[in-house]
């Protein structure tokens, strides 16, 4: 294996060299849960990847939102260049599941988009897993879904190499059992062709392709080539090709699995006879049906993952096997925002189960449907070998799970935690003008935190009445649009912000030294401990950060952020006392903000979208369609770049293109 390797100009800094201590501790001493409690700018990631340097084991790390696993794997994959660094979310760009409304009567195909580039990136996490020890996954909560057994899967490959005697016409069979398609005209992504005595296949998870060169039966090169130039890359003793698609099956378990899966389907349609639901009988027989004939002929079939359960040998109700059995040996997990990813897996699975229950219940599927799952929060922690929960603001569950909490409180540029006051509600808008002009004289900006969308307008209004510069967001607004918000926020085209949840974390804000939280005595998710501390964490990049809290009485809500937000704040004074550290307001890139390429390639987005409209009339049938599938085309491509924001803006504008068209 080879040893990882953490890159970077930057030595732990802070307290973060005594956290890291701490953790690799805990791991050596096998303990299974711990927190890392770092605050917002403390250098979370580079701890995290010091602590995979200091323990040499493979890693999972989970996200709850592409956007900010895609921020992490890029981050990784700069910490750790000489190691396979996987990124592994759900696959899809569009997803609407298969359910059937009872009230209704109304079925719901499955409808969903497939990203090309995400399915090879996962399939390429899988094929890491399975040939080296040196990898770090990055996931979102995606990879708590059923996959094909690791045994099966290792299984289901075509190896070969030089010298091998090998008939060309069994190599091909194989390739198509490995759900690989031939085509001799073009050579893509999960496509093969042959030419005579050389055989050129496209593995799914890779950009390149192999070439195997016959001399009658015997392989005498292999070459790794680039399919789009021909220009060949490396000569090769051997090679090993994966599966296509995650869900494969040998032959021989397809043959078994298809006995249990009609002896269920006998058991359902009598079931459904014998209470006379005739409809539901010939439903479920006619849709089975020509799965089995499907599954029989070529050993896959639309929705085989509904029948993964009697494929794999499982009994009913077990779990299936997940990303995580993919690792060999013991590994390292990271719950990177541990207080809202946990509570997304525990959902994941009541959610799904209600869905399917549904389809079974009217005959839309097998009960064995139900066994294609997401892990329940319980199984998923179980199967964690050492597992370290990462959070500014950590939830009970985290906290009574682990072992070890460490803290780390100090940032590398000695910034403290802002200050905290709390004023009377009466006379708020004043007490605003006058706080917000100071940061205006200073050039700094200004986050104003409402209740409710009205409300964030009202008083955007309000301001501007009296001469501020001012703008509001929140979740109307188009995604584009609110990119744009904040990178003339951070410009300084206007000064103020006003909008209700502005906690997504990851994003960095330095500019803004003042928050004003009204209502902060409310009781509820917006203004709960956990909200609060984040909120305040906003103004923790700039060395003249405050947070005036507006209320007419303290929550306990309240007290504790204050308490908390105090307490740390002593501990980095005295820090920076201790080592005569000055803070220095964060300096960032203003094209940096979410990690997205340049302003001006952002702005092309919207740039991209208005040519497509001038280009085509959305009333003209023809050019609608040619129109959608122009933006579908723009929006992969962003996809593809993991520029997650940008992609959801142009699907934004094709649902709106798509609702005139029904309306028209």
């Amino acid at each position: 294996m080879r040893a990882f390797e953490v890159v970077s100009p930057f030595n732990p800094a802070g307290d973060q060299g005594e956290a890291i201590a701490t953790l690799v501790d805990g791991i050596k001493h096998r303990e299974r849960f711990q927190t890392l409690k770092g605050v917002t700018g403390s250098g979370k990631t580079f701890s995290m990847a010091k602590v995979i340097e200091a323990v040499q084991m493979p890693a999972l790390i989970v996200s709850h939102n592409k956007t900010l696993a895609a921020q992490l794997f890029r981050e990784f994959k700069e910490f750790f260049p000489y190691n396979a660094v996987e990124y592994f979310v759900s696959y899809y760009d569009y997803y609407q599941p298969e359910a059937y409304v009872a009230s209704r009567d109304l079925y719901i195909e499955k409808d969903a988009a497939v990203n090309a580039e995400i399915e090879r990136l996962r399939l390429s996490a899988t094929r890491s897993l399975m040939e080296r020890e040196d990898v770090i996954v990055v996931a979102t909560v995606s990879c708590i879904y059923g996959l094909a057994t690791p045994e099966v899967y290792r299984k289901m490959t075509a190896s070969f190499k030089k010298s091998d005697t090998i008939d060309g016409d069994s190599l091909i069979r194989r390739f198509v059992e490995l759900q690989y398609e031939r085509n001799d005209a073009i050579l893509e992504r999960g496509l093969f062709r042959r030419r005579g005595d050389t055989i050129e296949i496209c593995p799914a998870y890779m950009e390149e392709a192999y070439r195997i060169e016959f001399e009658w039966n015997t392989v005498k090169y292999i070459r790794r080539f680039n399919p789009v130039s021909g220009e060949i890359l490396e000569e090769l003793d051997r090679a090993v090709i994966y599966p296509a698609k995650q869900f494969v099956m040998p032959q021989e378990m397809i043959d078994s699995a298809l006995g249990i899966i009609k002896a269920e389907l006998a058991e359902r349609i009598a079931f459904f006879q014998r209470n006379g639901r005739i409809a539901e009988a010939e439903r479920i027989k006619t849709r089975v049906e020509y799965d089995i004939e499907m599954l029989t002929e070529t050993g896959y079939c639309p929705g085989i993952e509904n029948y993964s359960a009697p494929l794999a040998g499982r009994r009913s109700g077990s779990a299936p096997d997940t990303l995580v059995d993919y690792f060999s040996r013991r590994h390292l997990t990271f719950i990177d925002e541990s207080h809202v990813t946990l509570p997304q897996i525990g959902a994941m699975y009541n959610g799904d189960h209600s869905r399917k229950t549904s389809l079974v219940e009217y005959g839309f599927r097998l009960p064995c449907a139900l066994d294609n799952r997401p892990l329940r929060r319980d199984e998923f922690l179980k199967r964690l070998n050492e597992a370290i929960f990462v959070s500014a603001t950590p939830s009970e569950t985290e906290l009574k799970l682990s072992a070890r909490v460490v803290e780390q409180l100090i940032r590398p540029t000695g910034l403290l935690d802002p200050e905290i006051e709390v004023h009377p509600s009466e006379g708020q808008m004043e007490d605003i003008y006058t706080e917000v002009q100071k940061r205006i004289q200073a050039g700094e900006r200004s986050l104003i935190l409402t209740l409710t969308k009205k409300m964030a307008e009202d008083l955007t209004d309000y301001l501007a009445s009296l001469g501020l510069k001012v703008r509001y967001i929140h979740s109307e607004i188009e995604t584009i649009e609110r990119v744009e918000i904040l990178t003339q926020l951070r410009r300084g085209d206007f000064d103020i912000l006003v909008g209700i949840n502005l906690l997504r974390e990851g994003i960095d804000l330095p500019e803004v030294s003042f928050i004003a939280i009204l209502d902060a005595d409310k009781i509820g998710f917006l203004r709960s401990l956990t909200s609060l501390i984040q909120i305040i964490g906003r103004a923790a990049r700039n060395a003249a950060g405050k947070v005036v809290m507006y209320a007419d009485r303290e929550s306990a809500a309240m007290r504790a952020a204050i308490a908390e937000t105090s307490r740390r704040r002593l501990i980095q004074m005295e820090y920076n006392e201790k080592h005569g550290i000055t803070p220095t307001t964060v300096r960032k890139a203003i094209a940096g903000i979410l990690n997205r390429r340049a302003e001006e390639e952002k702005q092309a987005v919207a740039t991209s979208i208005d040519v497509f409209k001038k280009a085509y009339s959305v009333r003209i049938p023809k050019e609608r369609k040619q129109l959608l599938a122009a933006l579908n085309q723009e929006m992969l491509e962003y996809a593809k770049n993991l520029e997650f924001e940008q992609a959801a803006a142009i699907r934004d504008e094709i649902k709106k293109i798509e609702e005139m068209r029904k309306k028209s």
